[in-house]
């Protein structure tokens, strides 16, 4: 089993971070990210908390030999469930892979919160869980090196789209929008 995590902060508010990471897919940066399905959204009446679920299908180049050693397929699932609390000022992404969760497991837990120095500035924190399943201990171990190295390549690209994401959304919607305003359009 082997762990990722990362930390960096945006320069946009929570408002702004959170509003846009529903436009996040498609970007230049994420090309593995073919489609974005809703699947189900509600929020919750009583703690005002916005539910999704969303499948996410991704198309990657995977190395031959796995490819091989699974008879696998380059397209990929991934269930997302994000819970927006807007009085917390909090949004928690939890993803897995559906597809080969049998051989390899890949959790990820995603948070953006209003940085408590500079309310004005988003905090992004990831964690995430890779475990592959396989008889002999050596071959989990290159499975999962290969893997926490795609995702810290992914996490990487991600980033850069999304700060291209923010800065487009802050360069056409009015910055009303993002402050929690109720704006007539």
């Amino acid at each position: 089993m082997k762990f990722f995590s990362s930390q960096c902060h945006f320069d946009y508010n929570w408002e702004h971070v959170s509003a846009s990471t529903w436009k996040k897919y498609p970007n230049e940066m994420s090309t593995h990210v073919v489609a974005v399905d809703v699947l189900r959204r509600e929020i919750n009446p009583t703690t005002g908390v916005l539910t999704t679920e969303r499948l996410i299908t991704c198309k990657q180049s995977i190395p031959s030999w796995l490819l091989a050693l699974v008879g696998g397929r380059d397209v990929s699932y991934v269930r997302e469930v994000s819970e927006v609390d807007p009085f917390k000022k909090t949004l928690t992404l939890r993803s897995v892979n559906l597809t080969m969760n049998h051989l390899l497991s890949v959790q990820e837990t995603v948070t953006y919160q209003p940085d408590k120095i500079n309310p004005e500035k988003t905090v992004f924190d990831q964690h995430a869980r890779i475990e592959a399943y396989a008889t002999f201990q050596r071959l989990c171990n290159k499975i999962e090196e290969w893997s926490v190295e795609r995702f810290k390549q992914n996490a990487q690209l991600g980033r850069i789209g999304f700060e291209a994401v923010l800065k487009r959304l802050a360069d056409t919607v009015p910055d009303k929008l993002f402050q929690g305003e109720k704006a007539s359009l």
